[in-house]
């Protein structure tokens, strides 16, 4: 069996998709849930960074923006030297849902890392994206 290649995961938000959008598309938003701080350029080719509690810092490239229904990008992971070339690639996908949102998201690239950090590396992502995704929905939510 190949070892997987992505990560996907789906969440029912209580938000109309253009407040979601915010969350994922802004500094002050991301800061308020994915990390402690956030830089971001919404650009395609623009960079955002994310710094997490404990101060590692992750770079990323804005990849697509499509208001309020497309949002992705690249990022450097941590487990690799700065300057091996490789990322993943996360894509956010937003559909209106009643009066809320189905937030989708997708990373992908795990098969291309070394051997010795793949499943490390993806079992981090795995488990990083259910935490962060319960703290998205408390975050837009209110909970």
């Amino acid at each position: 069996m190949a070892f997987p290649d992505r990560i996907e995961r789906a969440v029912t938000l209580e938000r109309a998709p253009h407040e979601v959008w915010q969350a994922l598309t802004t500094a002050d938003g991301l800061g308020a849930w994915f990390g402690e701080r956030a830089t971001i350029d919404l650009r395609p080719g623009g960079a955002a960074t994310i710094t997490f509690a404990g101060g590692m810092t992750v770079d990323m490239r804005i990849e697509r923006v499509e208001p309020p229904t497309v949002f992705a990008y690249t990022w450097r992971l941590p487990d690799l030297p700065a300057d091996d070339p490789r990322r993943t690639y996360v894509e956010f996908t937003l559909e209106p849902a009643g009066a809320g949102t189905l937030l989708r998201v997708v990373e992908s690239g795990f098969a291309q890392l070394p051997v010795d950090i793949r499943r490390e590396t993806y079992t981090s992502h795995d488990e990083g994206w259910s935490r962060e995704l319960t703290e998205l929905a408390e975050h837009v939510d209110g909970g």
